[in-house]
């Protein structure tokens, strides 16, 4: 595989070329192309660029509206809600979230509600830019059915995410983000495009069976994270992320995964902390203190070091796979194939 290094801001270029070519706005082609952008600097390619030409397909097709004006509604001092109109969940969230913060500033606590949605990706992108502002972030999103509730075989809740962003003092923010299945959904597809067997404990057939052929991993469900606490969670989620946000639940939502089926519709809430408000002076050195005694024993890591590896490892640029460039480039100009889902 031959592959070209790309800087941040060429990155940055192509994924919004490739939206705009596929009928995407300019205003929201840039919200999702920085997500994507981003991904890619972290080490998270699985929501990066191989994932964009998902994004394009559904913007051509019409599963997601490219040309998509969320409303912002502020329904009370520290509630908000934005109507994604069937858009981009990127460009939605990011209309609420400043709102969010200020809000959260002013009483201590504030909620950010986004309904009519799609799939946004990274939901620690999200947190991390409120912690960056001095806010403690907490966030969950619902997704299309792929784990089956706990004793049951067909899928029902999304991978559903949670993700958490802490402010830390001179340093970047701490940031944890996971699904509530074993991996994300997204982290079958790629092995199924590159046609390699799932790792134990990632998957189930349609007949509830484990299994390593992603294949039968797409007809079947996901593992929830930790057997019957990962069912729970994803439950949880999908009352905050749906029933919280007038959005479908994840059993009523089309899949992420294929054109067919109209828009998803789901939902992300935010809730943003003000530290300082809420407790008073004392958070960060309070924290510190705690990741400094969590840290003395050898080998301990903090959630997110790995992004944040990859990221300084970055720097220079990301070595992309000169195909898939290819590939991104042919949607900049021509659009995205028939039906969509080509590649």
């Amino acid at each position: 595989m031959s592959t070209s290094l790309l800087p941040f801001d060429d990155i940055l270029a192509l994924a919004g070329a490739a939206l705009r070519g596929c009928g995407v706005n300019q205003a929201n082609a840039a919200a999702v192309a920085h997500s994507i952008a981003c991904a890619e600097r972290d080490g998270q390619a699985i929501v990066g660029l191989s994932y964009l030409p998902t994004y394009c397909d559904h913007a051509a097709c019409g599963k997601v509206d490219g040309q998509a004006q969320p409303r912002l509604s502020q329904r009370s001092a520290v509630a908000l809600h934005v109507d994604a109109a069937a858009g981009f969940a990127h460009p939605a969230l990011a209309l609420g979230l400043a709102p969010l913060a200020e809000a959260a500033r002013s009483h201590g606590i504030a909620v950010l509600a986004v309904g009519n949605s799609y799939a946004c990706g990274s939901l620690g992108y999200f947190v991390e830019d409120l912690a960056a502002q001095g806010l403690v972030a907490l966030m969950a999103a619902n997704a299309s059915p792929s784990i089956a509730p706990w004793g049951g075989k067909r899928p029902f809740f999304g991978t559903n995410p949670i993700a958490f962003g802490v402010p830390r003092a001179g340093r970047a923010p701490l940031v944890i983000d996971q699904s509530s299945s074993t991996v994300a959904r997204v982290a079958v597809f790629d092995a199924h495009r590159r046609g390699v067997p799932l790792p134990d404990g990632w998957a189930l057939d349609a007949e509830g069976r484990p299994t390593h052929d992603p294949q039968a991993a797409m007809q079947g469900s996901m593992m929830p994270l930790g057997g019957y606490k990962g069912a729970g969670l994803a439950l949880m989620v999908d009352v905050l992320a749906a029933g919280l946000t007038g959005a479908h639940y994840s059993h009523e939502v089309s899949s992420f995964g294929d054109t067919t089926g109209g828009p998803p519709c789901s939902g992300q809430l935010v809730v943003a902390f003000d530290p300082e408000r809420l407790r008073g002076p004392g958070f960060a050195e309070d924290l510190e203190r705690m990741l400094d005694a969590m840290q003395e024993g050898p080998g301990v890591r903090l959630p997110g070091d790995r992004r944040l590896q990859a990221r300084a490892r970055h720097a220079a640029g990301v070595a992309v796979d000169d195909a898939l460039i290819a590939t991104l480039q042919r949607y900049a100009a021509q659009g995205a194939p028939a039906a969509g889902g080509g590649r």
